[in-house]
C-alpha cells in the first residue's frame, strides 16, 4: 500500500476512535514500527493529527475545543459536583487543586470555607481564592500552558513534593472502561501523579462525558481514589471496580 492510502486510512480510523497506536496500526497494514512512525511524522508535519510517544491522535475532536468552550460541557452537572465535593472538605484543612473546569467548579464552593491551605499548578484557582482572607493559597512554579493557565512540568512536580496535605481534588480528561485515569499532555500527569502520591485523601471529579472520551497518557486508577464525585456512573463495570477498590462513590443525579 502506497504512503498516501496509508495516510487516508490512518485518518479514518482517527475519525472514528479518536487515537490510534502504532502497533495497531503496525498490523492494520502489515507493515513495520518505522514506516508507521514516518507516515505519522509526515501526518504530523501536515497538522492532520498530533502524534504522541506510541500512536496518534485527532486534532478535530472535543477534547481539543478552546478551555472556555469546555467549561460550558457539562456546565450544570460541574456546578453540582464542585458543590458535592466542596462539601467533603472541612474547615483547617489542607489540599492540593490540579488543573481542569470542574476542579475549578469545586474552589467555587469554598468560598465559606475557613483556614484553608491550598496547593495548585492551576493559575484559575489561585486567581479565583486569593481574594478569600481565610483561604491560603500557594501556587506552584514551572511553564504556565497558554491555554488553560496550567502550570506544569518538572518543576512544578518537584514543588508539589515538598507538601503533604490532607485531600488532593483531581480531574481526568477521560475515564477508560477498565478504570484507568487518562490525560493529553505527559507534563500534566506527572502534577497529578505526584499529587495523588502526597494526598491522605484523593477526591476525583469528572462528569459523565468523560467516559465517552479517549486519551493516551496514563495518570492513575480509579483503586488510587477514595471518593469518586460525578453526575452518574455509566455502567456495571466502573461501579464493581469502585466497589472492589472500596471507593466511595458520590452520584450527583442521585442526590
Amino acid at each position: 500500500m502506497q504512503s498516501r492510502q496509508r495516510h487516508k486510512r490512518i485518518l479514518e480510523i482517527l475519525k472514528t476512535n479518536g487515537t490510534v497506536s502504532v502497533e495497531q496500526l503496525v498490523k492494520e497494514f502489515d507493515t513495520s514500527p518505522q514506516t508507521i512512525r514516518a507516515d505519522l511524522r509526515d501526518l504530523d508535519a501536515t497538522k492532520k493529527l498530533i502524534r504522541f510517544h506510541g500512536g496518534a491522535r485527532s486534532i478535530d475532536r472535543r477534547e481539543n475545543l478552546e478551555y472556555e468552550a469546555r467549561r460550558q460541557i457539562a456546565a450544570n452537572e460541574k456546578i453540582a459536583i464542585g458543590k458535592a465535593a466542596g462539601n467533603l472538605i472541612p474547615n483547617n484543612s489542607s489540599l492540593f487543586v490540579n488543573i481542569g473546569t470542574t476542579t475549578e467548579a469545586v474552589c467555587a464552593s469554598l468560598s465559606l470555607h475557613k483556614k484553608l491551605l491550598v496547593i495548585t499548578n492551576n493559575i484559575n484557582v489561585a486567581n479565583s481564592l486569593r481574594v478569600f482572607p481565610e483561604i491560603e493559597t500557594v501556587i506552584a512554579g514551572g511553564a504556565v500552558r497558554i491555554s488553560d493557565g496550567a502550570i506544569v512540568g518538572e518543576t512544578a512536580v518537584d514543588f508539589i513534593k515538598q507538601f503533604k496535605v490532607d485531600y488532593a481534588i483531581i480531574g481526568s480528561s477521560a475515564i477508560d472502561i477498565d478504570g484507568a485515569l487518562l490525560d493529553f499532555d505527559i507534563r500534566e500527569v506527572k502534577v497529578a501523579q505526584a499529587i495523588i502520591q502526597n494526598a491522605r485523601t484523593v477526591v476525583l471529579v469528572a462528569d459523565s462525558s468523560k467516559f465517552d472520551r479517549a486519551a493516551p497518557v496514563r495518570i492513575g486508577h480509579l483503586s488510587q481514589v477514595d471518593v469518586f464525585v460525578t453526575d452518574r456512573l455509566p455502567n456495571d463495570e466502573i461501579r464493581k471496580i469502585c466497589e472492589e477498590s472500596d471507593v466511595r462513590v458520590i452520584e450527583i443525579a442521585e442526590s
